[in-house]
């Protein structure tokens, strides 16, 4: 007999790779797989670079190893994470690694607390992701509003282009700071100084990648463009080895290992582990917004619909994983997972297999990643910053309503200027609040009366601004009839307080009609229960009409039901208005 997990406790992790497989899909996949691997290659040792501060990669290269550079590190999480994202994954065509999305964040943190302090923080948030995935979390995504979303994405990518100025241009900056502003002014600075040969070769670069992407886009254009430029640099002896000025990865970093390393166990410091919380709540909330948009992403073009909670605990346990083999923080690779799809990658072995693939490739090819300029390395994450960017969507929201157009700008400039997390808070909170003003505007209180007969006087109802009358219904004299429409919350309530403070004389009876109201929350309460006794200290009855089942189940919960008399709420206006009838006669 098959067991099931208890409904919202964790998600049944199934092994979704087993679907659908055949010989023939199989060598599909294998296929797809080489092709992603090849993309993969050196924009996992482009984005490793781009992560770790020079300061930090000389500590590892000290404390681990002359082995343990900073494109290695890339290398390593695209195979252990790529690998563990695509087996144990709620999606079957997502690839993961690392990502561009990380570097600000990352960067920042190996700044401030080194290697060792971002490792426990991707660990920390690893372990975070898994329990948003247990306690299926993974719906929440589309609560996120598209202008914070783009907002951040946007942000991420002009922090990306400024990281890689330094590189592209071969500016002479030994260190950049972390802050944004000081980082751009340091850049300005040193710009007049930058390596003619250097930026020469970004150029060059950067001229292939647009090339190939417009004339040949099935073709990974960043491959080519590394491998003709590590092609010129070692023809005409550009590189500093050989008395040159163009840095490549051998000048600096020395290489690359050709195997992945043994288990590392990093060290954890209980006195800096309070830090390391906020930077670890950072990674888990990118790594679960990109890695389940990146899975909508892929369910658009495959058809097949992915298990939002199965992917971020696959996500969570790829972080733990890559934190020891000396990796990075990992999520879902938007631009690898649509590569996979468009090669013909059906099934998770896919990212499987860009995983070996890779590994394949370091083992193969480690000698010659030494010869690769770091200028084209720089260009090719300039591409990718200029992707993520979503400059057409961005344009395209500056024309919406005035209230997504200042979500949007907060969350930009915050992402930029601060971080992640202030930006998409602050984006958050602004659209919650924004929401919650335009929910006010469509619901209201207002006063409800008889259409006239024929020759009778047309009076202005109640309300100027609410049109609404009651059609064929005869109010009795000393009747008052009012209508809620739309969710009675905090942003509302306010609105009944002082209804009653409009008339000269109390209404004998005061009915309250509810049938707009899907829902009620405890401000709404506490304002109807506040009603209810200001109408009875004038003397008034209260009458419910029209109540649906949430806010009965809400009144019955409180206590509500009890006090206003299970007498005076009605299923509708008609029985209402025919107990306040009876109440006028008696």
């Amino acid at each position: 007999m098959k067991t099931h997990a208890p409904p919202g406790l964790r998600p049944a992790l199934r092994a979704t790779w087993r679907e659908g497989l055949s010989i023939r899909s199989v060598s599909r996949d294998a296929l797809a797989g080489l092709t992603v691997a090849v993309i993969a290659l050196p924009l996992a040792m482009a984005l490793g670079i781009a992560s770790i501060p020079r300061e930090v990669a000389d500590a590892l290269a000290r404390d681990v190893g002359p082995w343990c550079t900073p494109p290695a590190i890339g290398l390593f999480t695209a195979v252990v994470g790529g690998f563990l994202i695509s087996v144990l994954g709620g999606s079957r065509v997502q690839v993961g690694g690392p990502t561009a999305a990380f570097i600000p964040i990352v960067f920042t943190i190996a700044h401030e607390f080194g290697y060792q302090g971002l490792a426990v923080a991707t660990l920390l948030a690893g372990l975070i992701v898994i329990l948003m995935g247990v306690f299926r979390f993974g719906s929440l995504i589309k609560f996120i509003p598209y202008p914070v979303v783009t907002g951040f994405t946007a942000g991420i990518a002009v922090s990306i282009a400024v990281s890689q100025v330094r590189d592209f241009l071969g500016l002479p900056i030994a260190s950049l700071p972390a802050e944004f502003v000081p980082r751009v002014q340091a850049l300005a600075a040193a710009v007049p100084a930058a390596d003619t040969a250097t930026w020469l070769v970004g150029v060059g670069s950067l001229a292939v990648l647009i090339a190939m992407r417009r004339v040949v886009p099935k073709v990974p254009g960043a491959i080519v463009a590394v491998i003709l430029a590590a092609g010129a640099v070692t023809m005409f002896h550009l590189d500093k080895a050989h008395g040159g000025s163009v840095e490549t990865i051998g000048s600096r970093f020395g290489g690359i290992p050709s195997m992945l390393p043994t288990p590392h166990t990093p060290a954890i410091d209980l006195a800096t582990l309070p830090k390391l919380l906020a930077p670890a709540l950072t990674i888990a909330l990118l790594c679960g917004i990109e890695s389940l948009l990146s899975a909508v992403v892929a369910d658009g073009m495959t058809g097949h619909r992915h298990d939002p909670d199965q992917e971020l605990v696959a996500q969570g346990v790829a972080n733990v994983a890559s934190v020891f083999f000396l990796g990075l923080p990992a999520t879902g690779a938007i631009a690898r997972t649509v590569a996979n799809i468009k090669a013909g990658g059906r099934t998770p072995l896919a990212g499987a297999f860009h995983a070996v693939f890779l590994l394949l490739c370091m083992m193969a090819l480690a000698p010659l990643a030494k010869l690769i300029p770091l200028a084209a390395l720089a260009a090719v994450l300039l591409v990718v910053a200029w992707n993520i960017s979503e400059v057409d969507h961005f344009r395209a929201l500056l024309r919406a309503p005035k209230a997504d157009v200042v979500v949007l700008l907060a969350t930009f400039v915050l992402t930029v200027v601060t971080d992640l997390t202030i930006g998409v808070g602050v984006g958050l909170v602004l659209a919650s609040l924004l929401f919650m003003k335009r929910m006010a505007e469509v619901t209201g209180v207002a006063g409800l009366r008889t259409v006239p007969a024929e020759g009778e006087a047309d009076e202005e109802p109640i309300d100027p601004k609410d049109p609404a009358r009651l059609f064929d219904r005869a109010i009795p004299p000393g009747v008052e009839v009012f209508e809620i429409t739309g969710p009675f919350f905090f942003g509302v309530a306010d609105s009944l307080k002082d209804i009653l403070n409009q008339f000269e004389r109390p209404p004998k009876v005061f009915i309250l009609r509810m049938r707009a109201v899907p829902h009620v929350d405890a401000t709404g309460l506490h304002a109807l229960d506040e009603f209810l006794h200001k109408c009875r200290r004038q003397g008034t009855t209260l009458l419910l009409g029209g109540v649906h089942a949430q806010p009965l189940f809400e009144f019955v919960k409180v206590g509500f039901d009890a006090k206003v008399g299970l007498e005076n709420i009605f299923d509708n206006l008609d029985d209402a208005l025919a107990r306040a009838r009876e109440i006028i006669k008696a």
